[in-house]
């Protein structure tokens, strides 16, 4: 078993109506997936709304994951920043909190070249002893780490995983844990000897998530097929609109989003709901 787990879930950041952290309903999901399903949580990453945390917010997140965390669960905590200094101060905190890893992104914005990245990874990496996991996702950062380069970054030191979310380039890579990006791709992921996902659908579907990781090739396949519907309805807007939406309405509502986020319009709303019901999802 991969040393961070095989089915992560990017779990989102619940808020209160005055969209404050509500901290004991993110202890309350945290055990909830847990129980069904998830190995290990991703903290204030995309899902989890990192970018309209602060920094205190989002270490304060950070350091209550750690402490209530499920028995034998990982957590693993966004120190992404297109300013390295920033994502050192990131991983060292997130360090010293007692997190498992960290998951670091590059570039969004100001667009580093191949240079500035390898630079990037071989500095941030020095600040840790935790293992750090790549993230790859051109469509948020405008880069893509193509093979060869991962293959460079997989040689430093610390920096052990990768979490791709390029379909068209989802391969193997020496000296990294493959995990797949994208929900949609987790099979192919398992089927390539990948480590597993890091997932939103898990939040839902968390224990036909896992039986793909030992399942064989065929009921991973049929399995794959059914969820395809989930993962196409949780795309229906940027994530994590959809899936805050889905969680409300399978009974463990999250509050709303911070702007520039907004919530599930009526017809989104109703996409989701339908495919939810199909499931047997929907709350009672």
């Amino acid at each position: 078993m991969a040393s961070l787990g095989r089915i992560i879930t990017a779990i989102v950041t619940p808020f209160d109506a005055r969209y404050h952290v509500d901290e004991d309903a993110f202890v309350g999901l945290m055990h909830h997936l847990a129980d069904n399903g998830s190995d290990g949580f991703v903290v204030a990453g995309t899902t989890g709304e990192g970018s309209t945390l602060d920094d205190e917010e989002h270490l304060a997140l950070v350091e209550l994951a750690v402490r209530e965390r499920p028995a034998g669960a990982t957590i693993i905590a966004n120190a992404g920043s297109n300013d390295t200094r920033h994502s050192i101060h990131l991983t060292e905190r997130c360090t010293e909190l007692g997190v498992d890893g960290t998951l670091n992104v590059v570039g969004y914005y100001n667009r580093p070249n191949r240079r500035g990245i390898v630079q990037h990874y071989r500095t941030v990496a020095a600040a840790t002893d935790r293992p750090i996991v790549i993230y790859n996702i051109p469509s948020r950062s405008t880069i893509n780490l193509d093979p060869d380069l991962l293959a460079e970054l997989g040689q430093i030191e610390h920096v052990d995983a990768l979490k791709q979310a390029n379909g068209d380039e989802l391969q193997p890579i020496d000296g990294l844990d493959l995990y797949a990006g994208n929900d949609d791709i987790l099979g192919r992921t398992l089927d390539l000897g990948g480590a597993g996902g890091i997932c939103v659908a898990s939040h839902l579907v968390g224990p036909r998530m896992a039986e793909m990781v030992t399942a064989t090739p065929e009921r991973r396949a049929e399995i794959d097929a059914e969820l395809h519907d989930l993962y196409e309805v949780l795309g229906v807007t940027v994530n994590p609109i959809p899936v805050k939406a889905a969680l409300d309405l399978a009974g463990h509502p999250v509050g709303g989003l911070r702007l520039p986020l907004v919530e599930a319009d009526a017809g989104e709303r109703e996409r989701i709901r339908a495919v939810l019901a199909d499931l047997g999802l929907l709350a009672a």
